[in-house]
């Protein structure tokens, strides 16, 4: 059966499988579909980490600061 989901191979150490295996047969789902949400979760994290790398470099004294009156308009 044919799927719109990107197939990809991963190589895990035998210490990072046995975790996923763990986490899989607790939450009862595949394998894949739990690494697929770890992936998500972690990628959810590095945006976080870019956002904040972008605010950190705008945070400076001389920032102007728009009221959240005139931010969303």
């Amino acid at each position: 059966m044919a799927t719109t989901k990107k197939r990809l191979n991963v190589t895990l150490s035998p210490k990072v499988e046995k975790v996923i295996q763990k986490l899989a047969k607790r939450d009862n789902i595949p394998q894949a579909t739990k690494l697929s949400q770890l992936i998500t979760i972690a990628l959810e994290i590095e945006e976080d980490t870019e956002w904040d790398k972008l605010a950190q470099k705008r945070d400076t004294k001389s920032a102007k600061f728009v009221p959240h009156s005139k931010a969303w308009k």
